[in-house]
């Protein structure tokens, strides 16, 4: 008998709760704005990255190599 009425106020509580909160939360959600992120060699960076001037040496030489801007501001400000 203790399960019945258990299972009973569960369903209760989720069918009265979860239908109004679920729809005014989505009323009150604005989109968020898209990050500009990119991950190479397993890490990610969103934004534009502030270098240090050894960085952006790095960054310089690797884009003259043919590695490309974005990738090579990941890999300079993580591993140089």
């Amino acid at each position: 008998m203790k399960r019945v009425m258990t299972g009973a106020l569960i369903v209760g509580v989720l069918g009265f709760g979860g239908v109004g909160g679920a729809s005014a939360a989505a009323s009150s959600q604005e989109p968020a704005p898209r990050q500009d992120c990119r991950t190479y060699s397993s890490v990610t960076e969103c934004g534009q990255p502030r270098l240090t001037e050894k960085q952006r040496a790095c960054v310089t030489t690797a884009v003259q190599q043919g590695m490309t801007e974005r990738r090579a501001t990941v890999e300079c400000r993580t591993f140089a």
